[in-house]
């Protein structure tokens, strides 16, 4: 079952995990790279898992820096 898709909100908890994980990056940076890994989710049809999945990779880019 699908549930109805808030992009902002997505956005807005991806970024708040990221800035637990990885306190000293720049909360700037944290909002972009969370904006890109949800925008890039959103548009499946299946939308229930973004938030976790957007996190996710999220965190394996920052990583890589």
């Amino acid at each position: 079952m699908t549930t109805d898709f808030n992009r902002d909100e997505a956005i807005k908890q991806v970024a708040e995990g990221l800035a637990k994980r990885f306190p000293d990056r720049d909360a700037g940076e944290l909002q972009r790279v969370a904006t890109e890994e949800v925008d890039k989710l959103a548009s499946q049809p299946v939308t229930d898992y973004v938030i976790v999945l957007g996190e996710r990779a999220a965190r394996k880019r920052l990583k890589g820096d």
